[in-house]
């Protein structure tokens, strides 16, 4: 992948990134749009969904990113590479979520992964972190009943806030009774996840599993 300079913190709530994003024409964008999907929210290069784009050729695979050149980049090594389950898109997922999962064949979305996300360090900046209430509220009316949302961070407190916003939520119920997981259940690590690994420092994990709850998520 060509080297891309990019800003490393863009913030969400910058009026460039208001306007929502369109939705797909899926038929357009894979070539079997009834498999089932995986979305990952915030995917930086997206060498991570090409990894899994590769090992689950059954599954559509979406990355969501608001830095555009990464996206730029990414679906040109996509297309180069004649991956027909893979797309990038440049969005702020913050406003753009609805929009995209509204228009997906009903019951697609099997898989979430937000994973490494900026962590916005200063108090007054915590609304710019990902996962608001409002983000796990909106995943909750598309995911379908049995789908996983996988979530990591190396920053402690972090990894705290976005499993404490899913495990408040009715529709999602946490796997396994330890603080975190120990290991990764997906078979393709992030590159932010070996670099931690391989300094030797820890990884905070969860995955939590969309139940049926009748409609107390609406």
């Amino acid at each position: 992948m060509a080297a891309v300079r990019v800003r490393q913190h863009v913030n969400p709530l910058a009026q460039k990134y208001q306007t929502p994003v369109s939705p797909l024409d899926w038929e357009k964008v894979y070539a079997k749009p009834n498999q089932s999907l995986h979305l990952d929210i915030g995917c930086a290069k997206g060498l991570f969904l090409l990894n899994m784009s590769k090992i689950e050729p059954n599954w559509n695979f979406l990355g969501l990113e608001i830095r555009e050149p990464l996206v730029v980049e990414a679906n040109k090594l996509r297309s180069q590479l004649g991956l027909t389950n893979l797309h990038y898109l440049f969005c702020n997922v913050n406003n753009s979520l609805e929009s995209l999962l509204s228009s997906l064949p009903p019951e697609s979305l099997q898989r979430v992964t937000i994973q490494f996300p900026d962590p916005w360090f200063k108090t007054r900046h915590a609304k710019r972190r990902v996962v608001q209430p409002e983000l796990v509220a909106e995943l909750a009316n598309y995911l379908a009943v049995g789908g996983v949302v996988f979530l990591q961070s190396d920053m402690e407190f972090v990894a705290m806030e976005m499993r404490d916003r899913f495990a408040a939520h009715p529709a999602y119920q946490k796997v396994g009774t330890e603080e975190w997981l120990a290991e990764n259940p997906l078979p393709v690590p992030t590159e932010r996840e070996i670099y931690t690994q391989n300094k030797g420092e820890p990884v905070y994990r969860a995955l939590f599993v969309r139940r049926e709850v009748g409609n107390q998520e609406e």
